[in-house]
Formats: C-alpha cells, structure tokens, sequence
C-alpha cells in the first residue's frame, strides 16, 4: 500500500506578483505545519504526480496563510497550483496528546454507549465552533454526538471504539 497523505490546506489563489498562493489552512497547527523550510506535496488534478515543494515564506493575511515556494518566484510560476491542496505525508503527523485525535482516525469507530446499546458508525466529524461534534449513523438514524467529557467517555482508535453516554435531548 502507497503512503498516505493529508490535507493541511487548499490553494484557492495567487497574490500579488511574487508567487505568493493564497492557502485555506485546514490543519490545527498552521504554525508548525506552514513554517518556512518545511516540504509540502501539492497536489493538483492537472499534474501526474504530487509535487513535493519547500516553503520559502509565509504570513498571515485576512484569514488566509500566504505561502511562496522555492523556486517558484513569479506569480507565472504558481498560476497554474490554483485548486491544488497541499498536504503531508502520514510519517508527519504530529504526536497528539493523550485525549486528541485526528479526523481521519476517527471517522468509521464504531459508537457505543455506556449501557451497551450499538448506535452506529462516526461518519464524519463537524468543528462548528467551542468543540467537535461527532456524526454517527446506524439504527436509530444520525445522531450527533459533542466531543465534550459528558458524553464521550472512552475513545479506542486502535480498536475503531467509542463509549459515549447519550445525555438526555442528544436522540428523540
């Protein structure tokens, strides 16, 4: 099996002349992530294969991570990345604490409460503001679980398990 890659922001334009890319960052540490001399892959559906490029500056501007490339000086350079992603590779993962986890490991866990009831499978993870909130679907439809310690009791990503407490108001 290939390496696995993952998403740390989109490309969604130039700026200015000097091949500058406007990024959306979807990682929650754009600091290390985005920090000057470190490799990202771009990938792009025009190109064969992702390319992997060496950041050479970076600041923040309006919301958006602003990042030039080595060997990339000219807006002409870059033009072309608009609509990529840029990502890295799995060995580049951080090492979360004890309690955090990434999406990707998340997402097919299997869901179960703490009186033994199967409500399903996590399917996709929301971040709508002060904490995750967890989509699980099964039997009794989709129920939305908050990542906060009254409800989520134990997280097992090695065994794709969660034990969570359905607090009253979470199922009709």
């Amino acid at each position: 099996m290939g390496q696995k890659f993952y998403t740390v922001g989109k490309v969604v334009n130039t700026q200015g002349l000097r091949g500058e890319l406007r990024i959306v960052s979807t990682t929650d540490f754009p600091d290390e992530r985005f920090r000057v001399g470190n490799q990202l892959y771009l990938f792009h559906p025009t190109l064969p294969a992702p390319i992997k490029m060496e950041i050479a500056s970076r600041r923040s501007h309006k919301g958006f991570e602003l990042l030039s490339f080595k060997g990339y000086p000219t807006i002409n350079d870059v033009e072309k990345f608009k609509g990529g992603e840029l990502k890295i590779s799995e060995d580049e993962l951080m090492e979360l604490e004890e309690d955090e986890f990434y999406i990707h490991q998340l997402v097919g866990c299997e869901v179960v409460t703490d009186e033994g009831e199967e409500l399903g499978r996590i399917v996709e993870v929301l971040q709508p503001g002060a904490n995750d909130v967890w989509v699980v679907k099964g039997k009794r439809g989709e129920i939305l679980l908050p990542f906060i310690d009254d409800c989520i009791k134990h997280v097992d990503v090695k065994n794709k398990r969660v034990v969570c407490h359905l607090m009253e108001g979470l199922v009709e």
